[in-house]
């Protein structure tokens, strides 16, 4: 019998080197993979496209249960994100937008039918799914968990030089403040709070290189698909 493919859920703060770090993993491994934030992005591209204001609970549910999203899962670069057909993949990568979607992800109406759609998405395996709950409430059950943390100073730094080489002008305190209170929020938030799984890996990647963090994360995928290879010869 063929060894199935193992999720593996990495979850941490904005900055932490998530998704950098997943995409590579993904290529490393073949798997597939899922970046979370990107459909909470989504309804918030949909959500500011109709001028709901954010802070409308109500309404930016009503937008997120009444939009049709659909989500096509690629190796070693971010899913396709469409609303109603319509291909915004590049659309929801402005600040704005996630600004707009770290507040409204708080909302139930919001979190409740997005993480049914990504549990189906990585229910098969084969998947690396990251995100602030990706190890506790859209893969409990994966093979490989990891929380990634680093210093706020290097992660505002990382955010930064990102939005920097998309052309943006913003400055290094802003997108510090701007992930000092996400950190708040998305702690804080009373349902799904951003937390570490008690079976998850922790790894500070301050300073690592997402090359570095990649392998140790893919070690660890290794030596489970191993021990399970083992688990099946015994058999």
């Amino acid at each position: 019998m063929g060894r199935s493919k193992p999720i593996v859920a990495i979850d941490g703060p904005a900055g932490s080197g998530k998704s950098t770090v997943a995409r590579m993993l993904s290529q490393k491994l073949g798997f597939f993979y899922l970046d979370t934030g990107a459909m909470y992005r989504a309804v918030a591209w949909k959500v500011l496209r109709d001028g709901v204001p954010v802070h409308n609970e109500p309404e930016v549910s009503r937008v997120a249960r009444g939009c049709r999203l659909n989500v096509t899962l690629k190796v070693g670069s971010p899913p396709l994100i469409f609303i109603n057909g319509q291909d915004i993949s590049d659309e929801i990568r402005t600040l704005e937008v996630g600004e707009a979607a770290s507040r409204i992800s708080q909302y139930a109406g919001v979190r409740e039918p997005l993480a049914e759609l990504q549990k189906r998405l990585v229910s098969k395996g084969g998947v690396v799914v990251e995100g602030r709950d990706a190890q506790t409430v859209v893969a409990p059950k994966a093979q490989v968990k990891v929380f990634l943390t680093a210093r706020l100073e290097e992660r505002a730094r990382r955010r930064w030089k990102e939005l920097q080489g998309k052309g943006s002008n913003v400055s290094f305190e802003e997108v510090a403040a701007e992930i000092a209170e996400r950190d708040r929020r998305d702690a804080d938030r009373s349902l799904s709070p951003l937390r570490k799984a008690p079976d998850a890996v922790e790894l500070d990647t301050t300073d690592l290189t997402p090359e570095e963090v990649m392998e140790r994360i893919a070690s660890l995928v290794e030596k489970y698909q191993s021990e399970s290879q083992e688990s099946e010869d015994r058999v």
